[in-house]
């Protein structure tokens, strides 16, 4: 199983960047698909998900409203599209796999319930 983050760089507080994250070795419609970040001297957090069909998605308060969450059955790819991007974004993006299981928004936040993780691209924004 593989998850291939791409898409972090170097942004100005104010801009955007979209993040990716290409899966193999996954029957990829058979899992919920999530973006956690984890800063320095800090644990990781949740960040959005989607569901295995792609109809239903949940964000963490620190991010609504800025970052939107998508999926591509067709490509076997999940990514995240950050806007009007903040100093305290900068971080490493991973993105992660769970296997199909009934929606509930609050387990989805919970990082211990994921099967698979990327390796993680880093995100930072400059004031």
């Amino acid at each position: 199983v593989q998850l291939q983050a791409s898409g972090g760089g170097l942004v100005q507080a104010g801009g955007s960047l979209r993040l990716s994250c290409a899966a193999s070795g996954i029957t990829f419609s058979r899992y919920h698909m999530g973006w956690f970040r984890q800063a320095p001297g800090k644990e990781r957090e949740f960040v959005a998900a989607i569901i295995w069909s792609g109809d239903r998605t949940a964000y963490a308060d620190s991010v609504k409203g800025r970052f939107s969450i998508s999926r591509d059955d067709a490509k076997n790819m999940v990514d995240l599209q950050m806007n009007s991007l903040k100093p305290e974004d900068t971080a490493v993006y991973y993105c992660a796999a769970r296997q199909l299981s009934v929606w509930n928004e609050y387990r989805m936040k919970n990082r211990n319930l994921y099967d698979y993780w990327g390796q993680g691209t880093q995100v930072t924004v400059s004031s």
